[in-house]
């Protein structure tokens, strides 16, 4: 094989595999790195969901974007990918959630987001059996959705492998440089593969691979455990969201009946541990009924744990550095599978064209990382 590309990217996942699809539609010779299988990391451990309310403008714009891309993937790539918009609520059981909501609802509007703020008696008939104690509302979104991470990945790499590659099983261990530039990687099979431009989209380990390179980013790995249940009927559609401190997310998937769902453990703990807990089995039950009474006999089938990838703001990160050809592309904040396509497209306009339609400062790498995302 040709050992030179135009193109190396590290990382098997949405946000690797969307660059490479829309590099490789430029007519790229893309080479692509996973040191696992590919969904591995962050991407196969999601639990699908797309949304779009988000606090900030790019976050949301970001994210409209890739609902659209989202919407007519089947075509793009030629296979179904389960996509379906049965919306996102996020509840409100305070009166202080509810004035977020609010603010955030009008920023969301004005972007041309078909958001809205409901009451208790609407909730109550979009999830029958709801439980109403202290729900004072929400703020509900129909056309955000959830999709198979699985079928969006494996079309993806069909475009890179039509006139690249795909190393999976593969790990980088040196990025090579000369005068400040990057050259080549070298893998743990010793070989090296040559490339002026590479991009690091590895997901939980991006910090671990800009550090060959003695960069030293602000992108951190985080544990979250998730879960999905046997097969019941269905009888509500969207993603539900709880805020709470011992709240949780999950929503029933189109056309299985199974619930998904995690929530976010308070203290957070850090690392790629991807060990599971009786302690989070029992705990996503009783949150889950909580919300819904009538889930309570329900069965858990499997439960699994995976890393966020993040940053001190909440937000991604989609930048050049320093280094002339080495592009950061991570720090997702647990949002990669949903801003994957249109992050994937961004990046490649960056690469190419040096240029992008947005304003993408917010997502830059030496950013002072004051602004948080609210609804992360």
């Amino acid at each position: 094989m040709d050992n030179t590309a135009d193109v190396i990217i590290i990382g098997g996942g949405i946000i690797g595999s969307a660059t490479g699809h829309y590099l490789a539609k430029k007519g790229l010779k893309v080479y692509l790195f996973e040191k696992d299988y590919l969904t591995a990391g962050s991407t196969g451990r999601c639990i699908c969901g797309i949304r779009q309310q988000f606090s900030t403008e790019l976050s949301i714009k970001v994210a409209m974007e890739s609902l659209k891309k989202f919407a007519f993937m089947h075509e793009e790539l030629e296979h179904d990918v389960e996509f379906h918009q049965g919306g996102y609520l996020f509840l409100s059981h305070s009166e202080e959630k509810t004035e977020t909501y609010k603010k955030l609802i009008v920023i969301q509007q004005k972007m041309g987001l078909d958001v809205s703020y409901i009451g208790v008696p609407e909730i109550e008939k979009l999830v029958p059996g709801i439980s109403t104690v202290d729900l004072l509302g929400g703020a509900y979104c129909p056309s955000d959705a959830q999709a198979n991470p699985f079928l969006v990945v494996h079309g993806y790499v069909k475009t890179i492998r039509k006139n690249g590659h795909v190393f999976d099983h593969t790990e980088i261990k040196a990025i090579n440089t000369d005068h400040g530039r990057v050259t080549s990687v070298t893998t743990d099979r010793n070989v090296i593969y040559y490339a002026p431009i590479i991009v690091n989209a590895a997901g939980p380990s991006v910090s671990d691979v800009a550090l060959m390179v003695n960069l030293d980013i602000p992108v951190y790995p985080e544990r979250h455990e998730a879960m999905i249940t046997e097969q019941i009927e269905r009888f509500f559609d969207m993603m539900i969201v709880d805020y709470r401190p011992d709240g949780c997310y999950f929503n029933q998937k189109w056309g299985k009946g199974s619930i998904i769902g995690c929530y976010t453990p308070i203290p957070v703990k850090p690392g790629k541990d991807t060990g599971t807990s009786f302690a989070f089995a029992k705990e996503m039950g009783r949150r889950m009924a909580r919300l819904i009474p009538k889930l309570k006999n329900i069965k858990i089938i499997r439960q699994w744990s995976g890393s966020y990838s993040m940053t001190p703001d909440g937000n991604p990160i989609v930048d050049c550095t320093d280094i002339e050809g080495f592009w950061i592309v991570g720090g997702m904040c647990g949002h990669g599978f949903m801003l994957g396509p249109e992050i994937g497209w961004i990046a490649a306009e960056h690469i190419i064209d040096q240029s992008c339609p947005y304003d993408m400062s917010t997502f830059a790498l030496n950013r002072d990382f004051s602004s948080k995302e609210v609804m992360k």
